[in-house]
Formats: C-alpha cells, structure tokens, sequence
C-alpha cells in the first residue's frame, strides 16, 4: 500500500524539458520509503530559459531536500550548486543534488557509472577494451569518463558536433587513463560499443553505428529507454551480441541518486 501523504513528507523534485515521458519518479518514491523516508518524487516541467530562476526559488521551499535533473538541464545545474562531487566538477555535468547543511546544493553525476554498473551485471567489463562511443553530450560524457575510469584502453568518440567531441576528449586524454581518440560510425575493431544519443527513439531514425559490422564477440549498449529494446539492440542481438539495455542503465542510475540524495558518496 502507497504511503501516506501528509505535510510532514519530505519533496525531490524531478526537473526536465519535456517531462512527461519520464518513469522514474514513481520508482524514486517507492526506493525513499522502501528505506523507510517519508519522501515523495515528484515532476517539474521547466524550460531552458526558467531553469535558473526555478532552481534559486526551490532552494528557498525548506521541505525540498534534492532534485533529479534531466534532459536539457544536465550542464546548467552544475553552475548552481555550491559543491560539486569530484566527477561533477570535471564532466561540468550534474544529474542529482542535494542540500548541504547551509541550504545550497551539492551535485553530483551518476549516469557514468549507472551504465557501466549495468554493463558489468551482463557480464561486460570495460578494462583493457576497446570502447567505441557513440554521444558526447551528458549522459554520453559520463559514461566516456565512467569507462577510462574503469580501465579502457581505447576510447573512440564520435559526435556530430565537432568542436563538443573535441572538447571532451581533450579533457579525458588528460587524465592519462588511456588512448582517447575521435570515432567514427564503424564498430569494427571494437570490443564495447554504446549508444549515448537520442538515435533509435524514433521510428525511421538513422541508427548510431554500422550494425552490420557488429561481430558476436562485441558487447553492445543503449541508453534508451523507450523502445525498450532499440533497433541498434535487435540488430546486435541478432548478431550474438551481449548487450544492455537503456532501462538496466537506469535501475542502475536510479539506486545510486537514492544512495546520493540520502547523504551517501557514490563511487568513481
């Protein structure tokens, strides 16, 4: 049975752009109160231009104790937070925050890790591979830094927006992790392949790779939740490969925002 509402129930907000397809809150809810926190998750449609003015007003509602941030907001929350988790700082990224003891906020980014937790409960670690990743947005440059920071050792990056991949792996290669390199549409070679960009949501979308040239002894990944399983999963499916699903990576990421936003400290 639910848990009760009442005036002594404790707020996490869940911000996106839009915000109607998302499915986490009812799963937040029930993570908070399965740990016995008389907490509830709500949704909060803010757009873009209201995002800051949004946040800075939250922060004055004394029963809001975190909020889930989600597409478009993932950069924009970091410049708002007070602390920064070490990861945060460096992804300049931020997918969940909570209150520190005078009010402000502390951040931090969990996708990365997220994914590689559900890529390892199928069997697929990311040391000494080579990794071939499709997205350097958010989600896409946590799960780059989540990877060498387990040990890749190639990283190939591939992303429509030049000067963004360009970026990112500027900033990686700098952490002497491992090799971290520009990628292109053609898996071959690789031993991990994921999917960090929206491609494959849409009937009739181009698809992130060649899947043709998936081999069975690759591992490949999506972050997409909806279709549950994508057309880049059937076809590497279809071609014996192991793979993840968007809504794994996201039993993943839901647990460790719970442990964050409870006052724990997630894992690099």
């Amino acid at each position: 049975m639910q848990h009760p509402l009442s005036g002594a129930t404790r707020l996490y907000l869940i911000v996106g752009d839009p915000i109607a397809q998302v499915k986490s809150p009812a799963g937040v809810t029930d993570a908070l109160q399965q740990r016995g926190h008389d907490a509830v998750c709500v949704p909060w449609h803010v757009a873009p231009a209201d995002f800051d003015a949004c946040l800075r007003a939250t922060g004055l509602a004394r029963n809001v104790d975190g909020v889930i941030v989600t597409v478009p907001h993932k950069f924009a929350a970091t410049g708002l937070c007070a602390t920064l988790s070490e990861r945060a700082r460096f992804l300049g990224a931020t997918n969940v925050m909570r209150r520190n003891a005078d009010g402000t906020w502390h951040g931090d980014m969990v996708d990365g890790l997220g994914f590689t937790e559900a890529m390892a409960d199928a069997g697929c670690q990311p040391e000494g591979r080579r990794v071939l990743l499709v997205g350097a947005g958010g989600a896409g440059s946590a799960i780059a830094h989540a990877q060498l920071m387990g040990d890749a050792s190639l990283l190939a990056i591939h992303d429509e927006d030049a000067a963004r991949r360009g970026s990112l792996i500027a900033r990686l290669a700098a952490l002497g992790r491992g090799e971290v390199v520009a990628g292109s549409d053609d898996p071959t070679g690789f031993d991990i392949v994921i999917n960090a960009t929206p491609m494959g949501m849409r009937e009739g979308d181009q698809l992130p790779v060649r899947t043709e040239l998936f081999t069975p002894e690759m591992f490949v990944g999506d972050v997409i939740t909806v279709p549950l399983v994508t057309p880049m999963i059937a076809a590497a499916r279809a071609k014996a490969c192991r793979t993840s699903l968007g809504t794994e990576m996201f039993g993943r990421v839901r647990d460790l925002m719970v442990d964050f936003l409870l006052g724990g400290e997630v894992a690099k």
